[in-house]
């Protein structure tokens, strides 16, 4: 059975190799940049005066580790997933082939493909995830690439050479910078909602009330608007859109709840004392929904179903840890959540190749249709430009919050696949964006920023990741169409294509909604955002949480969330078990 793909044995042998690929994977694809070359910018954690920061999560994520408290804080370097000297960035080839090429062959939307195995909200759910994990900051200004336009190219009789701002520099370094080029996240690594609260003390005082806990919601039931650009007061902004403002909005309440819940039962904690023990369930929340809903919804496989489970509940099942708690310290058994921690073999950072894998954008669509929950009518159709950015506000004012759910939640995303990266994004302004930066296609720019950042070419990432090479074209695709694409476009050099063309080109697992060769990372870092984390596992307790926090995190699902909030979305949700899946609609 060894030649067999792990998704096509009985589901124990599949379990079985999925342990063993993540062995394998922690002690081979966990390489630590935080030793390369330092000089004396980097930031420094500074404990509280009164001990808080042992016992919540700080601002900026440092003490998570109290030996070492630097770790996964903000503005520290993400990690690698690959040996440092296969992280290269190559100048002689960084515009070949021309990302403009690539995205108008490969990437172009001419028709919609949608994922008809989840709704909208896996699409915006990612994203707000994503702006929790990593940022890598506002770019260079005054220092860019110059894409090529083809003559054909409609984009240059507008613009002529597409300019890109370059990745900023990590100012922590010291000598050679290049090789292995080295990247800063400007957000905390760890998983703690900082999209919500923010990765710095100023960001969230801002967004908190200071009375009881809370955190500052209109009485409209919308979050406080920025008065200069008119986007949502959130921990991360980054470009926003209603699929973001509608869950930001639903976990600013979420929060909210769970205060009230936590004054009842301890009256004499302090604001910050509510404050910091519901961030500390919330975020944990975010991160189950995230581990056993919203993965198993787009990667929906026996083996897989079990993996993920058994990551937050452990092999012996969710009954079995409610009612006896953990048997041992194993994390097969008993689940990561609870267990010892244990970074493995490098410094707890996420990682470039993680952000990598995670470029998922068509997922999203170009068009909306929004209806009504009450009797499914037909009440909007709006483009992508008319939701986002600016517009975002409009959207919220004019559709109640139960119809932009119900809306998304009967709605299909786009597949993660070849020629479906969504139109507005490659032709996408400032305008929208809410800044002056000049038009650019993202598409062209996620190949561009791959190539900038040292992350391998396809064939390689999977070499390294442990799948093996391919030698042919057809070895990544039976779709004909597209091995006789990547032939044209790459020169025929198998080991020249691009790592997020591959990874879109490639056939799936059956079931799948994206790659085998990206689910490799997911793996290793799915397990590692807990493992690492003080607080999904040596502090995973009534003592810091209190007894209260466990059970609400226990009980409560993506569903029971929206079902709190939005009673009126309870029709759609019958015969729906997980909140990702595609609800029903109503008529």
């Amino acid at each position: 059975m060894c030649g067999i793909p792990w998704h096509k044995l009985p589901t124990p042998l599949g379990l079985l190799k999925l342990v063993q690929f993540r062995g394998k994977l922690r002690k081979d694809n966990l390489h630590d940049t935080s030793q390369l070359p330092n000089s004396d910018q980097l930031p420094k954690p500074v404990p509280s005066a009164d001990g808080r920061h042992l016992k919540v999560r700080t601002a900026d994520g440092s003490y998570n580790d109290l030996e070492h408290p630097e770790m996964g804080m903000a503005g520290t370097r993400l990690g690698r997933n690959v040996p440092l000297q296969d992280a290269k960035f190559d100048e002689k080839n960084i515009l070949t082939p021309n990302p403009r090429t690539i995205s108008r062959v490969f990437l172009a939307r001419s028709e919609f493909q949608p994922a008809t195995i989840l709704n909208l909200l896996a699409a915006s759910w990612i994203q707000f995830q994503t702006h929790d994990w990593f940022s890598h900051g506002g770019n260079q200004r005054n220092n860019k690439f110059e894409i090529p336009v083809e003559q054909d190219d409609p984009w240059l009789s507008e613009h002529g050479a597409m300019p890109v701002n370059k990745t900023l520099e990590d100012t922590t370094r010291t000598g050679d910078t290049k090789n292995p080029p080295s990247f800063i996240n400007e957000v905390t690594h760890w998983w703690d909602a900082s999209q919500i609260y923010g990765s710095n003390q100023e960001t969230i005082d801002k967004l908190r009330s200071h009375v009881d806990g809370k955190l500052i919601i209109g009485e409209d039931g919308l979050l406080p608007v920025h008065p200069e650009n008119g986007i949502d007061k959130v921990g991360f902004a980054g470009a926003w859109w209603v699929g973001l403002s509608m869950l930001h909005t639903l976990f600013v309440k979420e929060h909210n709840v769970i205060c009230d819940h936590l004054k009842k039962i301890y009256p004499q904690w302090t604001d910050d004392e509510l404050f910091d023990h519901a961030r500390l369930i919330n975020a944990a929340l975010t991160a189950k929904i995230h581990t056993v809903e919203w993965t198993p919804a787009i990667l929906p496989h026996p083996v897989t179903d079990i993996a993920l489970n058994s990551n937050w509940w452990g092999l012996l099942g969710e009954d079995f840890k409610k009612r006896w708690g953990r048997l041992g310290e194993s994390e097969l058994l008993s689940g990561i959540v609870g267990s010892p921690t244990d970074h493995h073999t490098a410094p707890y950072y996420l990682t470039q190749e993680f952000v990598s894998v995670y470029r998922m954008h068509p997922l999203i669509p170009d068009e909306f249709e929004f209806h009504a929950v009450s009797n499914g009518k037909l009440l909007h159709k709006k483009q992508f430009p008319d939701v986002a950015g600016k517009n975002t506000r409009g959207i919220l004012e004019e559709i109640s919050m139960k119809d932009l759910f119900y809306s998304f939640g009967t709605s299909y995303p786009g597949a993660v696949r070849l020629h479906n990266y969504p139109r507005f994004l490659r032709q996408l302004t400032g305008e929208l964006l809410g800044d002056d930066s000049p038009a650019f296609d993202l598409a062209a720019v996620d190949i561009l920023r791959d190539r900038e950042r040292g992350v391998p070419r396809y064939n390689r990432f999977r070499e390294l990741l442990g799948r093996g090479k391919v030698n042919s074209f057809e070895e990544i695709t039976s779709n004909k169409q597209w091995a006789k694409e990547l032939r044209e476009v790459y020169n025929n050099d198998i080991n020249s294509v691009d790592l997020m063309v591959g990874l879109f080109a490639e056939d799936l697992p059956e079931g799948f909604g994206f790659s085998d060769t990206a689910f490799r990372v997911f793996i290793l870092m799915a397990s590692r955002r807990l493992k690492s984390d003080r607080f999904f596992t040596k502090d995973y307790t009534a003592e810091i949480y209190t007894q209260f926090g466990l059970d609400w995190i226990d009980d409560n699902t993506f569903l029971t969330i929206l079902r709190r909030h939005h009673p009126e979305l309870a029709p759609a949700f019958f015969g729906v078990s997980n909140g990702f899946a595609p609800w029903r609609k109503v008529s």
